[in-house]
């Protein structure tokens, strides 16, 4: 139900520029973040948990995984659609509550939406502009 009310306010933004927000944090932040995006009326964003491997590893956080043979910390991703104009405070919202200032707190990237498609109906959202 949570997806379905996502997907029906991105295909309800027509003739919008849209961007879409994937955030990398680290996941003991996760419920500081989510509660500052509610109390700020953005409800709606899809969460996904992973393993950070890369480069940097939390010397307080490693640990070795029976899936992946070498140290890693667990990372969540945060991803939403918004409207251009509100990418600014959701930034803010993300570096404020999801930042530690140690080293490994994560990465934001905006894109921009080209266009939605509901599966349920294959209806087309064409109307949305590309951002230049």
């Amino acid at each position: 139900m949570f997806f379905m009310t996502f997907l029906s306010q991105l295909i309800n933004q027509k003739n919008k520029v849209m961007k879409e927000i994937k955030a990398f944090i680290r996941k003991e932040k996760l419920n500081e973040v989510a509660k500052h995006l509610k109390e700020n009326q953005f409800c709606c964003f899809t969460v996904f948990e992973g393993e950070g491997v890369g480069d940097y590893i939390d010397p307080e956080t490693e640990f070795p995984s029976l899936n992946f043979p070498f140290l890693h910390h667990k990372v969540v991703k945060i991803e939403m659609v918004i409207e251009k104009e509100k990418v600014d405070k959701i930034l803010d919202i993300l570096t404020k509550h999801a930042q530690t200032g140690k080293r490994g707190d994560g990465l934001i990237y905006v894109s921009n939406i080209d266009f939605s498609v509901r599966i349920k109906t294959g209806e087309h959202n064409n109307g949305s502009h590309v951002a230049q």
